[in-house]
């Protein structure tokens, strides 16, 4: 199956871009790496009356570190994270995430904003993006707007856009020198979409955790900053501690049965990344209780 017909604007700069997509609103589609949106047409999953090409816009793409911030353009593909040394310093658990989404051909062409902008909910940089507390940036011809990971993501392939906006970068706050990180995810073969992942910053101080954000995806309509990761903060972590905060993050998530994996397998393995996270960061083997799929 191929897409139906559809009229294409390059778009010349963002202004450009934003005037094409206040004029065309709903009938149009924005198209950067295109490793989503293309697939989606010839699926005729959506069939826009326009496409506008955003792709050879030079002032959306590249990593910058401007103080305490690492800004990363939206049109920043995702080998690009791979080779970044700002990247690899600052924001380490990109690196590692990335290395997860498909494979080479599609890391070539890939961006930052198109897989936040489509937001998959299986998709790894989301839950990156809320692990380390980014800012969204979004603009529209009256202005920009920053809105905070966790409030930018709403639901399946939903986010806090308007048809008239574009993502235009994001804004991550720099890792500190104690900052640890943890990323892993279940896959039936690498490279294939994730059954359920976890993406994790902390902060281990004496032995416990003076900070914990633990990301999920796969496991609901949008990525999860579970709130259980607090039951697990600045206390002795034990298997009975540990056992308790699993009950709870329990209760957090809403996993969907699909072809890929029941919504009782799901759970699971998201039970068992959260020990395999905490035994990890926390360098204590022994509260992995070894459980594996």
């Amino acid at each position: 199956m191929k897409a139906a017909a559809f009229a294409y604007a390059r778009a010349t700069s963002v202004v450009n871009a934003l005037e094409l997509l206040a004029a065309h609103g709903e009938k149009a589609k924005v198209l950067s790496g295109g490793q989503s949106l293309m697939p989606a047409m010839n699926l005729r999953l959506v069939s826009p009356d326009i496409v506008v090409d955003i792709g050879g816009l030079a002032e959306l793409r590249g990593i910058v570190l401007r103080g305490d911030k690492l800004i990363i353009g939206a049109l920043t593909r995702h080998v690009d994270l791979l080779r970044s040394p700002e990247v690899a310093v600052h924001a380490p658990l990109l690196g590692n995430a990335v290395t997860h989404v498909a494979h080479p051909a599609i890391r070539n062409r890939g961006t930052v904003g198109g897989s936040l902008a489509h937001a998959d909910p299986a998709s790894e940089l989301p839950a990156c993006m809320v692990a380390l507390d980014a800012t969204v940036v979004v603009r529209g011809l009256d202005g920009e707007r920053r809105i905070t990971a966790t409030e930018f993501f709403k639901g399946i392939y939903e986010t806090a856009l308007s048809l008239e906006e574009l993502l235009v970068a994001v804004e991550l706050p720099v890792a500190g020198e104690r900052a640890t990180f943890f990323f892993q995810e279940y896959a039936r073969r690498h490279g294939d979409y994730a059954i359920v992942g976890l993406a994790a910053r902390a902060v281990v101080e004496n032995g416990t955790f003076a900070d914990l954000q633990l990301g999920f995806f796969a496991v609901g309509a949008r990525p999860l900053l579970a709130a259980a990761a607090r039951k697990l903060i600045n206390i002795s972590i034990t298997p009975t501690t540990l056992a308790e905060a699993a009950a709870a993050l329990a209760s957090e998530l809403d996993p969907q049965e699909d072809q890929q994996a029941s919504a009782a397998m799901r759970r699971h393995l998201a039970m068992v990344l959260l020990r395999r996270c905490v035994a990890a960061l926390l360098l204590r083997p022994e509260l992995d209780t070894g459980v594996t799929w």
